[in-house]
């Protein structure tokens, strides 16, 4: 499907709400990433390492790489090696790979609630086969960048995120700046508060 046509549960795949988004990175805690690179230039690199600095637990997926540690967290081969449920699948893979990370994402027991596919990667067939399971699909999007935008964070670069915000960010310790998608500046206590 093209254009504007939806699948599944009514999304449109082309076009996605700002909230939608939102309410999936607000509500997912771990994230298994499949197509992880130890490589610190690749995308997967830098995703996982500012999704990580966010807060939530991410879990690389790389059979070359399997009981490494990519960011101080373990390697798994496949989704099924992952010995704790995952919230969301994170593919950062090439768009032909979908369909076999989707089955193997929806043979955990539980299944993740999210499908994500990162910049580039879309394919239709997986999108609705895990929409029709009951999951969340996101095609064609960096999970990094759209919590940058949402959370007003890509606009301290100048880029126009869309989003008016009256809340001042606030220096959050260590010299990095964190907004939250829901709320305003979160405060990072200091070594010693309590």
């Amino acid at each position: 499907m093209t254009g504007n046509q939806t699948l599944g549960r009514g999304v449109d795949h082309d076009s996605y709400p700002d909230d939608y988004i939102r309410d999936i990175l607000g509500d997912v805690k771990t994230i298994a990433m499949v197509g992880a690179s130890a490589n610190r230039v690749r995308p997967s690199y830098f995703a996982m390492k500012y999704l990580l600095a966010k807060g939530y637990r991410v879990v690389p997926v790389n059979p070359g790489q399997t009981g490494k540690q990519i960011l101080g967290q373990t390697v798994y081969a496949r989704l099924a090696d992952i010995p704790f449920a995952v919230d969301m699948v994170d593919v950062f893979r090439a768009s032909d790979a979908v369909p076999g990370v989707v089955e193997e994402a929806l043979a955990l027991t539980p299944p993740p609630r999210v499908i994500w596919m990162q910049l580039g990667v879309r394919h239709d067939a997986a999108a609705k086969r895990a929409e029709e399971a009951g999951l969340k699909v996101v095609m064609n999007r960096c999970a990094k960048i759209e919590y940058g935008r949402l959370s007003g964070e890509i606009g301290w670069a100048g880029v126009n995120t869309g989003q008016l915000r009256s809340n001042r960010p606030q220096l959050a310790g260590h010299g990095v700046q964190h907004l939250s998608m829901r709320s305003g500046p979160r405060r990072v206590k200091q070594e010693g508060e309590s």
